[in-house]
């Protein structure tokens, strides 16, 4: 076997991997998968697991690390609107948000479960949610350019925006108890534009 082809073996070893743990996460929850779960559902033998990541834990950093760059992704899409004095750019990034979480709602909700029994993965997932606030910096600045007053500064404000976004879909997205009633992607998205944008802006939508 050459290199080339060694290399494309491990990579496709490495994505079956990720692959079976979000399918079993999505069953049995992170916290109640083993190794070899995710190696059984893979098809793999379980010692494979080791040659791609030294733990569960390690696997769930290397969903995350892909999470951030799909968001990296959405953010150079051509019809990506930045100027959140413009409530149709804020709806934008809250419909980007609430679909992107609920494609990846096992993966997200693993990423929970591991920050609840880990403090070292609740330092990796609150600096991803730091960073995903910090991205707004420049979306935030538009609002103070157009007259408006900011009710903090921008990076308060970005973090409040996701934290806000982020705990409503995990609250609707993982399951609401039987004698709830959850809202429509629409209502959810619809909902969250007119909250974020009035916080913002002091102005309705």
């Amino acid at each position: 076997m050459t290199a080339t082809s060694r290399k494309e073996k491990a990579a496709e070893t490495e994505a079956a991997l990720k692959a079976a743990a979000k399918r079993v996460f999505a069953r049995k929850g992170y916290l109640n998968t083993k190794i070899t779960d995710i190696t059984a559902e893979a098809g793999r033998a379980a010692g494979s697991f080791y040659n791609h990541f030294a733990s569960k834990e390690e696997l769930l950093e290397a969903l995350l690390a892909d999470i951030a760059a799909s968001g990296d992704e959405s953010a150079e899409r051509a019809d990506h609107l930045a100027d959140f004095s413009d409530p149709v750019a804020v709806r934008w990034h809250v419909k980007q948000y609430w679909d992107f979480y609920r494609e990846n709602a096992a993966t997200m909700l693993a990423l929970r479960q591991a920050a609840m029994v880990s403090d070292s993965f609740a330092r990796t997932l609150a600096r991803f949610g730091a960073s995903q606030a910090a991205d707004l910096d420049d979306h935030l600045a538009y609002v103070t350019r157009a007259g408006l007053r900011l009710p903090a500064g921008p990076g308060h404000c970005g973090m409040l925006m996701y934290n806000l976004v982020d705990s409503f879909a995990a609250t609707w997205l993982h399951g609401s108890p039987a004698d709830w009633t959850p809202p429509t992607d629409e209502e959810a998205i619809e909902l969250l534009t007119r909250f974020v944008y009035r916080g913002l802006t002091g102005r309705d939508y």
